[in-house]
């Protein structure tokens, strides 16, 4: 059985999501905690994640660090009151999958939770036949989730890897904004549709040589972002 972990000390909002994440077969454990949120994260090993981010002890970006070290490909939902951009950008960058501003819709974070959750046991093995993706410098190995630029590894977040994998696919095809929020994301939401901005500029920040003046991954004005076409190769 899918085992999620909610870390939530609003504890009406934690039965909630409890009682409706099990009505859907869910195992669910709660911390109340960050110090209890990342106990649990290390000794059941979830399958996702759901992670606020005004925790008492030990804030969300305190566990969610403490979660990236150990395990870089767990699935993490980071939800948040706040409504700032650089509380969402700053979560991304440390490693959380997607995001939900509270008060959010029960449907749609179940769908985003089934989504990251497809993602994460759906195919790793990336595009067949090909062991490596070279993009110029930048190598991507699907099967191991590891990417490469200039001979040195790069840190990508879980989505991060998955959106770029996305663009590789397209074979230098431009994708739209909804178009990647569907495939890479699972759903769609104009009010999210900022996600995939701020994914494709981690990106170019750690895979471009001039993130202002993008070669590899270019915005196609009022279309949405293509990558340069891939080599495939065997590793």
């Amino acid at each position: 059985m899918t085992r999620i972990l909610i870390i939530e000390d609003n504890k009406d909002l934690a039965f909630g999501l409890r009682s409706n994440l099990e009505i859907e077969g869910y195992e669910v454990d709660i911390a109340a905690t960050g110090p209890d949120g990342v106990r649990l994260a290390e000794s059941l090993s979830p399958d996702l994640v759901v992670l606020d981010l005004m925790l008492p002890q030990l804030d969300g970006f305190e566990v969610l660090k403490a979660i990236r070290r150990r395990d870089t490909s767990m699935p993490v939902m980071m939800l948040t009151a706040r409504g700032e951009e650089m509380d969402k950008v700053r979560g991304l960058r440390l490693g959380a999958d997607d995001y939900m501003t509270k008060p959010f819709g029960l449907m749609e974070l179940l769908a985003r939770i089934e989504a990251l959750l497809r993602r994460s046991v759906g195919d790793s093995a990336g595009a067949p036949g090909a062991d490596v993706l070279k993009v110029r410098d930048v190598e991507v190995c699907p099967k191991t989730r590891t990417v490469m630029r200039g001979g040195a590894p790069v840190d990508l977040a879980p989505k991060e890897f998955d959106l770029l994998l996305e663009l590789i696919r397209r074979d230098g095809a431009v994708a739209s904004r909804l178009d990647l929020m569907r495939s890479v994301w699972g759903h769609s939401s104009d009010v999210v549709s900022r996600t995939v901005d701020t994914h494709i500029a981690e990106l170019r920040r750690k895979l471009e040589a001039n993130p202002s003046a993008p070669e590899l991954i270019i915005t196609v004005r009022k279309a949405g972002y293509r990558l340069v076409r891939a080599i495939r190769k065997s590793s």
